[in-house]
């Protein structure tokens, strides 16, 4: 799945892993099936912690200061397995912030922005900690942990910056069987790479085994129910810690969210349709304005699509300089991830206008390259973040893949470029790439209802490109107590992007402890 901005990211090569956050062999695409009524339902575990937890679970933490000030750091155990407590330990890296006051401590708020993949620890220490509403800082003690394969525990490496350099440059619009070759080699290249490193890891990233780990943070942390807030991908790990223990959930909030029934083509394809809904209003908010390099006013979103592809056909065949110290050119796949990264968040139109100006009329490539790489969290050294690696390893865990194929690709390249004109080829081929991983996946389409929990806040955004409102509606229908806060907007997620109805609302909650009304809307 697409990591989340809040966020799920990838160039189109990862794309369907990050976007979907999961990748699953189902292959239905009709709207008229229902999975959410075939889907098996997440059952909880016994609510008594087993013998063979307990040492886990009895932990104590060691805080101690970790560079950032005003943040404490700290490790916790987890066992590898939870099937063979003998199999050992994976060391999960904690950081958190403690309450400011003034106010009763409410406890711990753990936090997460998605991905998978997506550093919690980084994530709080840039944003959550210091950006979070006063009042809700001031009466919880912020809390992030990077889930086991991510970032700072133990992370899962594959490639090196040369070789994800060369990885991000694979044509995934492929012309011809060279090309198709090409992209199946990178694919089994990238997998081969992330087998060599972390073979037995690799087996135990799943998100039950994620949603498990924070259970045991959740004792160590003395709190009797858990407070969390998660994003993007994010809310599928805390919906399923919602349906694993049910009687342990606290006040969780679900912000841009995910649908657990859906099989991964299905998903790849409702999400290929949410991209090119958020195209469409920013291609409508270029129009507007002057020296909008997709066309003039009046231009029809359609029409602009038409030219961004055209665009993006002719560096297929000539890619553009970009000035780049390492001698990258702007090729169609970066380009068409600088594009996908300025959808997560209207605030980054501006930018992606320039970009395309530059790129579409003056034959510069460097402000699509920029976005492209903060979207793969590529460093200016060519260094990469493991964003990308913990991102396929998780999601070709969760689920089967979703072809198995490039023939599999082929029969459905009509339907997803129905759903996306400007997008549609790429994501369907990038919805390949689970299909070579080293490991077999664990987990299946499942419903989650979570029965007996607390009220659960799920957050839906009308517009959302990443993880589309019917995913919101379905979430929120399937949890026993799911509460739908709908925000009639664009970007990916909801709190803190400047909505004070959306903002009001969840701090109420998270404070007071007072869900919303299901069903409440703001703008």
């Amino acid at each position: 799945m697409f990591r989340a901005r809040s966020r799920t990211g990838a160039t189109f090569l990862a794309l369907a892993a990050l976007v979907v956050s999961a990748c699953s062999s189902g292959s239905s695409t009709s709207s008229a099936s229902s999975p959410a009524a075939q889907a098996a339902e997440l059952a909880a575990l016994p609510e008594a912690t087993p013998s063979a937890l307990a040492p886990y679970y009895g932990q104590k933490l060691r805080w101690r200061s970790c560079g950032v000030p005003g943040f404490e750091c700290t490790t916790l155990r987890a066992p590898l397995d939870y099937a063979r407590t003998d199999a050992g330990d994976v060391r999960l890296a904690v950081a958190r912030k403690k309450a400011t006051g003034p106010g009763k401590r409410l406890g711990s708020l753990l936090v997460n922005p998605g991905g998978p993949g997506g550093s919690a620890i980084g994530y709080l220490q840039s944003y959550a900690g210091i950006g979070y509403p006063a009042q809700v800082r001031a009466r919880y003690d912020m809390v992030a942990v990077d889930p086991r394969g991510v970032a700072r525990s133990e992370p899962v490496e594959c490639l090196d910056g040369r070789k994800m350099d060369a990885y991000t440059l694979t044509d995934v619009t492929p012309d011809d069987q060279r090309e198709v070759d090409g992209l199946v080699d990178a694919y089994k290249g990238f997998a081969e790479g992330c087998g060599a490193d972390a073979p037995e890891l690799l087996r135990h990233v799943s998100t039950v085994d994620a949603a498990r780990d924070m259970d045991i943070l959740r004792a160590a942390l003395g709190d009797r129910k858990l407070t969390y807030v998660g994003a993007s991908y994010g809310t599928f790990l805390g919906a399923t810690y919602a349906g694993l223990y049910p009687k342990r959930v606290g006040r969780l909030v679900l912000d841009g969210a995910m649908d657990p029934t859906l099989p991964a083509r299905r998903l790849n394809l409702e999400q290929t349709a949410g991209f090119e809904t958020a195209f469409k209003a920013f291609a409508k908010d270029c129009v507007r304005q002057a020296g909008c390099p997709l066309g003039g006013r009046g231009t029809r979103p359609e029409q602009a699509g038409r030219n961004l592809k055209a665009f993006f056909d002719k560096l297929d065949a000539k890619p553009l300089p970009t000035g780049d110290a390492d001698g990258r050119r702007l090729t169609e796949s970066l380009a068409a991830t600088g594009v996908i990264a300025a959808m997560y968040d209207e605030a980054a139109w501006q930018q992606l206008r320039e970009a395309l100006t530059a790129a579409m009329k003056k034959n510069d490539g460097a402000g699509l390259l920029v976005l492209s790489d903060g979207y793969y969290e590529r460093e200016a050294d060519g260094r990469y973040s493991n964003l990308m690696y913990a991102n396929a390893a998780v999601n070709c865990l969760d689920l089967p893949p979703a072809f198995g194929t490039p023939e599999d690709v082929r029969k459905s390249l009509p339907t997803f470029e129905k759903a996306s004109p400007v997008f549609g080829e790429a994501l369907a081929w990038a919805a390949l790439n689970c299909a070579y991983w080293p490991v077999a996946a664990t987990g299946e389409p499942h419903r989650i209802e979570a029965r007996g929990a607390a009220p659960i806040v799920v957050v839906g955004t009308t517009r959302d490109p990443a993880t589309p409102y019917r995913w919101a509606q379905s979430l929120s229908r399937q949890l026993s107590s799911g509460r739908l806060l709908t925000y009639d907007g664009d970007g990916h997620t909801a709190y803190g992007r400047g909505s004070e109805c959306i903002d009001r609302t969840i701090n109420t909650y998270l404070v007071r402890g007072t869900p919303p009304t299901d069903g409440k809307r703001c703008s």
